[in-house]
């Protein structure tokens, strides 16, 4: 019997011919979409144990976001924003992350898991920068709270094991001259041996992937390249081997840490780490010739558009990586740099903002920018098989955005208007792995409500501005 049955829908399949179907209806049994189609032919041909009406909103793949961070979500609007990249990591992110215990991680993982689900994100990337792996607390507090949301989480684990050299180590020193009073830790706080990060990752791989009910992963994930040994890079890519998963890191989102005779992204082909296990994120500053040998090794890139903009860090080449077979997710980065967990909102500004950067209204398209948030995020994460369309034989994760809004009428092509016109705090229903996890705007998964995540999650970020030292 059909364990759940959504009817009357803009069906937005995002399958191979990317179909719509109007007054479209998708069948679910346990975990898994059994059959997509018109709703008067399902309807007679089911009987669900329950029925959910999309009532003409527009049935949608649960969004994929290939790239974020968490924990900082509780300094959020606590900063100046006259700040580049490394002023910001350095006197804000760091700091910050550093100051935060175990319980407080773990509201900042509900605050981010609440924010993610009622924009419709089913499946999430959080890149972990900040690790101490004296003590996996905040890591297994997070990871808890990841379980109980219902949504499928992948954790970077963030790997460090080279030392910033006396260069770098000057400059740290007068950026965060600015900031006299805030806390700043050690510059080698995250730095650890190579064979001993390695088998911490690899540790925490063995205890906590697949968990969940499966929807939990764990990826290694080096932070940055100027804080990784060709090693680290090598043993990054063979654990992802190992475990059959993938790998992560930050790459050439600003030069100012990545200054070497050859580009980032030739450093990392020669050292064995590209390759269709590895996510790279931001991939700002790179060039033609880094686009092809991206495109020749497979790799996949996470654009993270609100926070380059942000940081001013520049445009990533993306209609260079998509005309040349590069798979691009859309990621909203940080929650204090996007200022959302939100890939409704941010992909509408990413599509227009590189229309108007190449002064071409032809690229980036809102069927490929509404791919980038859906199949594509799923590819550029391994996931395609499962995630990221409306199919016969899919994990069931599913959104419903309720359309009956002005602004978003008419609605002749749903995925324009998805693209261009939506918001996100139209998601009205968000099922994960089968599971109805909000319903009317209204959250299940979590025993909490929103109302007490909110007031908690704003005093607790008081006391950690205060703590930390920011002004």
């Amino acid at each position: 019997m059909t364990d759940l049955l959504i009817t009357n829908g803009r069906v937005v399949t995002q399958d191979a011919d990317r179909r719509v179907i109007e007054d479209g209806a998708v069948a679910v049994e346990d975990d898994r979409i059994v059959a997509v189609g018109p709703t008067e032919e399902l309807a007679s041909a089911r009987d669900p144990e329950r029925t959910v009406d999309a009532d003409g909103g527009a049935v949608i793949p649960g969004l994929v976001n290939p790239h974020t961070h968490v924990s900082d979500i509780l300094l959020r609007g606590s900063f100046a924003e006259d700040r580049g990249l490394l002023d910001w990591l350095y006197n804000v992110k760091r700091p910050g992350a550093l100051a935060m215990d175990a319980d407080e991680h773990a509201l900042a993982a509900t605050l981010y898991c609440m924010e993610a689900i009622q924009s419709g994100v089913t499946t999430f990337v959080e890149n972990d920068t900040e690790v101490l792996w004296d003590d996996w607390s905040p890591i297994e507090a997070k990871l808890d709270v990841y379980d109980r949301s219902g949504i499928r989480n992948v954790y970077g684990a963030g790997m460090v094991d080279r030392a910033a050299d006396a260069t770098f180590q000057k400059l740290v020193t007068d950026i965060q001259a600015r900031e006299e009073s805030v806390d700043h830790p050690p510059l080698d706080a995250f730095v650890e041996d190579t064979d001993d990060v390695v088998a911490e990752v690899d540790a925490l791989i063995e205890s906590y992937h697949g968990t969940a009910g499966g929807r939990q992963s764990i990826w290694p994930a080096p932070v940055v390249v100027e804080t990784t040994t060709n090693r680290g890079f090598q043993a990054a890519y063979e654990l992802a081997e190992k475990h059959d998963v993938m790998t992560t890191a930050h790459v050439a989102e600003a030069e100012a840490q990545e200054q070497r005779s050859i580009s980032s992204i030739e450093y990392l082909r020669n050292v064995g780490y590209l390759g269709e296990r590895a996510l790279l994120g931001h991939c700002v500053q790179i060039d033609q010739r880094d686009v092809r040998l991206l495109a020749e090794t497979g790799t996949s890139v996470a654009h993270n558009y609100m926070a380059n903009m942000r940081l001013a860090t520049g445009f990533a080449p993306v209609s260079s990586m998509l005309d040349t077979g590069v798979t691009v997710g859309l990621g909203t980065d940080n929650s204090i740099l996007s200022d959302t967990v939100n890939p409704l909102g941010d992909v509408r500004a990413m599509a227009s903002g590189h229309k108007g950067y190449h002064r071409d209204a032809s690229v980036v398209p809102a069927q490929t920018a509404f791919d980038m948030v859906t199949i594509d995020a799923a590819a550029a994460i391994g996931r395609q098989e499962h995630l990221g369309s409306l199919e016969t034989g899919k994990l069931a994760d599913i959104a419903i955005v309720d359309l009956d809004y002005p602004h978003l009428t008419p609605c002749s092509d749903p995925v324009f208007a998805l693209v261009h016109a939506a918001q996100g705090f139209e998601v009205d229903t968000v099922i994960c792995d089968g599971n109805v996890i909000m319903e009317d705007r209204e959250i299940t998964s979590f025993e909490v409500s929103v109302d007490s995540v909110l007031s908690q999650a704003t005093r607790t970020a008081a006391d950690l501005v205060e703590r930390t030292g920011f002004e």
